[in-house]
């Protein structure tokens, strides 16, 4: 479902899709989430969102600061967990679930309130993609896949099999752990998966940016060259390591699909937040992860924190050594 894709949403749409909240608003709250209430937040203008990453009609931009984005349960649960642990300040807080012409949405902060014109850059984390629990049900049904397969040999004509190419498809399972070498998340446990800089030029093709000389270059065009700009999304990603390595709420699910949203502004403002949990799961009471074990079927390891080491490396070695 949309819910559970990882979306990226960024400003300056041409043709914006605002919500206003008013007094005779048709949102409402839809039930209680033991959240604060909107009412003490000091009303902001709505910002204009253009969605590049993802499925169109998931977000929309709410008065007060907010953002709304189309229900999803289990994320509901992500959120109402993670407002209760140390990684409370490193994600957008949540407010509950509303509800307009019978759509339920869960809403939170908008990241983007206290930016100017930000450039903002969606990096999903984790060595695989995909649950553990969707190999298996893949698995359990497998069935030829005629659209998976036009869709890799749209990426690579090479890569199909003999036999894959004499079906003209591939297996679900098969297709997913293709498509997983062909960018970094394979080899350095993130990838890019779109940016827009503050001048509005938007870049979104990183299906095939895979080395770590790749990746720089990347950055490097993203942060415009900019030192400042590297140490502080350094010095927030580095406090975000330790206090992933503290949390009880990390060390017990499998974060698929997750991204850091990165911000920085004209100003010098910098800021990361992890977003997207529609397909983090919590896992069996008796198992734990440390997020950098490598993934084989059954661990549940997810490989996180062994990509944020490597974005944290990388931007290091693109600062000066004084």
């Amino acid at each position: 479902s949309a819910c559970c894709k990882c979306l990226m949403n960024l400003l300056h749409q041409s043709r914006p899709c605002v919500l206003v909240f008013t007094q005779s608003s048709a949102w409402k709250k839809h039930k209680s989430c033991g959240t604060s209430s909107l009412l003490p937040m000091t009303p902001k203008k709505p910002q204009q969102w253009l969605q590049v990453v993802g499925h169109a009609g998931s977000f929309h931009v709410g008065d007060y600061g907010t953002l709304l984005k189309r229900f999803c349960e289990g994320e509901q649960q992500c959120y109402l967990g993670l407002m209760e642990d140390v990684l409370k300040p490193f994600v957008p807080a949540y407010h509950g679930v509303v509800q307009r012409d019978e759509q339920n949405y869960n809403m939170m902060d908008n990241l983007l309130t206290h930016f100017n014109r930000p450039a903002i850059m969606d990096c999903k984390m984790g060595s695989r993609t995909y649950l553990e629990g969707e190999l298996l049900v893949a698995r359990e049904r497998p069935q030829p896949r005629k659209d998976m397969y036009e869709k890799m040999v749209a990426v690579d004509p090479e890569a199909p099999t003999v036999q894959e190419r004499a079906q003209q498809a591939v297996l679900k399972t098969r297709y997913m752990q293709w498509r997983e070498t062909l960018s970094s998340t394979t080899s350095l446990g993130f990838r890019i998966e779109g940016f827009k800089k503050s001048n509005e030029e938007c870049h979104t093709n990183f299906k095939r940016t895979k080395s770590r000389e790749q990746v720089v270059e990347a950055l490097d065009n993203f942060v415009d060259a900019n030192k400042h700009i590297v140490w502080g999304y350094l010095r927030r990603l580095k406090k975000l390591r330790q206090i992933l390595e503290a949390s009880d709420f990390f060390r017990t699910h499998e974060v698929v699909g997750s991204s850091l949203l990165f911000l920085h502004d004209w100003t010098g403002r910098t800021g990361v937040w992890m977003i997207d949990f529609g397909k983090t799961e919590a896992l069996p009471a008796h198992l734990t992860l440390d997020h950098r074990t490598p993934w084989v079927d059954g661990n549940r390891e997810d490989g996180y924190l062994w990509g944020l080491d490597n974005l944290i490396d990388i931007l290091t070695n693109m600062l000066p050594l004084t």
